[in-house]
């Protein structure tokens, strides 16, 4: 897969590193000659110049990229890269970095967004995880779509522990995708049984009512 991220801070270069120990080709661009730190990612190709312009995303090839990120610490040009991937040059997918949590709602289609990131949300979202057994927390949101990525961390109160997938009522719209369970990473099966500390994330969707998980969570299989 060819990746451009736009924006060579630590963000853009810890994300360049990651994909590129995945087998990914990745440029990275950025309009500061401070930022292009070619040895700490001399795995990656770089270019010095300013992703919100039309001649800087030609040279590039951003319509060869499978996917753009616009990665800077400028809510605004991320949003005018994710613009210009989508519109002029179709790129497949657009990730954008979300630096101040009152623009996230710009985040959108209509700006050539498909996957919004939210960083201080995600920091929000993992500080609620360690603190807050048994409670729901969206770890993440689908933007196109609405749908989301819901932890919880099953209590040893909760009645589902020791039931078997298949006899737990779960909500419409709702899907358990996976149980990591200390070490191990479970992929869920009818006949699998919940246990206490079982992590447990969901794929919900924007109609479904989480309350309606959390009742099912408070509730023994069946009685719903």
């Amino acid at each position: 897969m060819k990746v451009l991220i736009c924006g060579a801070g630590s963000v853009g270069r810890s994300i360049a590193s990651d994909l590129i120990s995945h087998g990914h080709d990745v440029l990275l661009m950025d309009n500061q000659p401070t930022a292009m730190r070619v040895a700490q990612v001399p795995q990656a190709e770089w270019m010095l110049a300013d992703a919100c312009e039309l001649a800087a995303l030609r040279e590039a090839g951003v319509e060869e990229m499978d996917v753009v990120v616009a990665a800077t610490g400028d809510d605004k040009a991320n949003l005018v890269v994710s613009f210009l991937a989508k519109t002029e040059f179709a790129v497949p997918r657009t990730v954008a970095r979300v630096n101040n949590p009152r623009n996230e709602w710009m985040y959108d289609t209509q700006w050539g967004v498909d996957v919004a990131v939210s960083t201080p949300r995600i920091m929000t979202a993992m500080v609620e995880e360690a603190v807050a057994v048994g409670d729901l927390v969206k770890v993440f949101t689908f933007h196109q779509s609405g749908a989301s990525i819901i932890e919880v961390t099953l209590p040893k109160t909760s009645p589902v522990v020791g039931a078997l997938m298949r006899e737990i009522p779960w909500p419409a719209d709702t899907v358990l995708s996976c149980i990591i369970r200390g070490d191990r990473t479970i992929a869920p099966t009818p006949e699998d049984t919940l246990e206490a500390g079982d992590e447990l994330l969901f794929i919900v969707s924007a109609e479904a009512e989480p309350q309606a998980l959390q009742d099912v969570l408070r509730s023994a299989p069946g009685t719903r």
